[in-house]
């Protein structure tokens, strides 16, 4: 959760142009609030999303160094004065912070009775003072930094500015930070996505970390204050038109970039990601114990990964990476394969150390290049699903269960991937004029159930977040074999059901009919023509569910325009879960 941007320039830039331009491109991570202080202690913070604020800023504000951030709350409320920056009672330290400092409790009553005033409910709040009262000490920064690191619990990202100072301090534990090397400026960020069209070369903080980046250098140190040297990388990223063209939404663009999203990546698979899928699927092969960890919708394509390879003999188990530790015990025989769309996801990178220091070997699925996800594995294959802005996850959703489909074809499976872009063009085209037309009648329900059995019912899960997230309905993904042990109590006079038969399936039919019986109003999605109100192409039960899928988010957007939802931001959420 939430963005950080902070730029060193010998040259000077543009406050609203460069700066919020940047921190812009990170409001998928928080939108509750933002703010920016200059170098010189300019300071301006604003409720909302960041557009208001980078109206307010004069086109001739510039500065040599400045920090920013876009909030998500976690400690105290979306008020002006709980948005970052945050500063020390003289207004001469000034952080910005991604994470949670679980000890912040005590350090702001160890601050409190020295006499220091807070004025907000966040735990941010207590680094400026911390740092005041350090300097006060008699300590220099880097003493200042290495004695937070060791006073403080929890995690963090941070960026610390003293008042005409023209520096920048970084600090990292477990959120994510890196530096990107563009022409005559450096700039910190949460994501390489913030500079991704200044430069290609960025350096990644690894934990305990810390850097002092001036106008003409940077300088990195490790824990202890030592200097380390760090390693450049130099990423691709696969770059989508970033405006939203002639469409209302991003949500909508992002859907209808699937045809070409899903063809660029089925055809890094005889090239530039062969050898990493050998390997893997080499892995999957050879290995007692497979565990998938996801969180949100990668959850539900890792169900659909599961249950593919299940089917072809290979035994897996997809986790909820939260709960990981309640089901699994990792050890050297164990598989973990990863599946996030940042590469960030907070909980899976938890358990994807604790798996490491158990030995256990580590994969992933991941869109962003150089992510933790990434960094912490021995082999990962890229998504290649460009930039997705939109908080809801579509393409990539469809990319994630494509490469489980081209895993199992390796271990076995007979499918043919290359008409997949084709289809899913066709599934677009047939079926959303038809979902307009339900949808209005949908949004007008309080209630709305998912039907699936087999790989359909991570599909009916999925549908059913889509319905919670984007448009506000409570929904429910449930398995067609389960009704009658309790949950047909739910169903009642003309209640949606959409039920997800692929192939005619026989008990998803029996099921629709129990429900049917009941008074519901059934939506069938089918690849069977005639046999369902929504029809989907020709294709087999795994398949079916990228297709499905697609439906199921058409029918979400336009429930959602038809509502007048925030689409692309639906409210309390934020695209990458950085914190637990």
């Amino acid at each position: 959760m939430c963005g950080i941007i902070g730029i060193v320039s010998k040259d000077g830039f543009s406050v609203k142009n460069t700066l919020l331009k940047s921190l812009k491109r990170l409001e998928y991570r928080g939108y509750d609030s933002s703010g920016y202080v200059t170098g010189d202690g300019e300071l301006s913070k604003r409720t909302g999303e960041i557009d208001p604020l980078i109206a307010s800023i004069n086109e001739s504000t510039t500065t040599k160094v400045a920090i920013s951030h876009s909030r998500w709350a976690t400690h105290g409320g979306v008020t002006k004065t709980n948005a970052h920056p945050h500063f020390n009672t003289d207004k001469t330290i000034f952080a910005v912070h991604n994470g949670i400092l679980e000890n912040f409790q005590e350090l702001k009553t160890t601050l409190t009775k020295k006499g220091y005033k807070f004025i907000s409910e966040t735990d941010t709040e207590v680094i400026p003072h911390y740092f005041d009262d350090q300097l006060k000490q008699g300590n220099d920064m880097h003493q200042a930094i290495k004695n937070f690191m060791s006073d403080v619990r929890g995690t963090f990202a941070i960026l610390l500015i003293k008042k005409d100072d023209n520096q920048i301090y970084a600090i990292k534990r477990d959120s994510p930070l890196v530096l990107g090397l563009a022409e005559n400026k450096f700039i910190l960020a949460s994501d390489i996505y913030a500079f991704s069209d200044e430069t290609n070369k960025a350096i990644f903080f690894e934990d305990n970390e810390y850097a002092l980046i001036s106008e003409d250098k940077y300088e990195f140190f490790n824990v202890n204050g030592k200097p380390i040297t760090k390693k450049i990388m130099e990423f691709e990223w696969t770059r989508e038109d970033e405006t939203m063209e002639h469409y209302p939404h991003y949500m909508i663009k992002e859907i209808k970039e699937q045809p070409s999203s899903s063809l660029r990546l089925i055809n890094s698979f005889e090239t530039i990601q062969n050898n990493k899928l050998n390997k893997l699927a080499d892995l999957m092969k050879n290995t007692k114990r497979i565990v998938f960890l996801a969180c949100g919708t990668s959850y539900h394509a890792s169900l659909i990964g599961s249950i593919l390879l299940s089917d072809l003999g290979i035994y897996t188990r997809s986790i909820i990476a939260s709960e990981a530790d309640s089901f699994v015990k990792y050890d050297e025989k164990t598989l973990c394969i990863a599946i996030s769309q940042s590469g960030e996801t907070m909980d899976v990178v938890s358990q994807l150390k604790k798996a490491k220091k158990a030995g256990a070997k580590i994969a992933s699925l991941v869109n962003v290049p150089f992510s933790t996800i990434q960094r912490l594995s021995d082999v990962s294959i890229e998504i290649l699903a460009g930039q997705e802005v939109c908080v809801a996850a579509t393409k990539t959703f469809t990319n994630q269960v494509i490469v489980m489909l081209e895993l199992a074809k390796r271990l076995g499976y007979k499918i043919d991937l290359k008409q997949i872009p084709k289809k899913i063009q066709q599934t677009i085209a047939i079926n959303e004029d038809k979902v307009k037309e339900m949808s209005i009648k949908l949004s007008k329900k309080r209630d709305i159930f998912v039907l699936g059995k087999g790989m359909s019912y991570p599909m009916a899960r999925e549908i059913a977040l889509k319905l919670k997230e984007i448009d506000y309905i409570h929904a429910e993904g449930m398995m067609a074999g389960e009704l009658k042990h309790g949950t047909i109590a739910l169903i009642d006079k003309d209640v949606p059901v959409i039920s997800l038969i692929p192939n005619g399936n026989e008990e998803m039919i029996s099921a629709t009919q129990e429900v049917k019986a009941r008074g519901a109003w059934i939506i069938k999605i089918s690849n069977v023509e005639g046999k369902g109100d929504l029809i989907v192409p020709k294709c087999d039960e795994a398949e079916f569910a990228i297709y499905s899928g697609i439906v199921g988010h058409l029918m979400s957007y336009h429930i959602g325009v038809i509502l007048k939802r925030e689409i692309d931001k639906p409210r309390n959420l934020a695209k990458s879960v950085t914190v637990k």
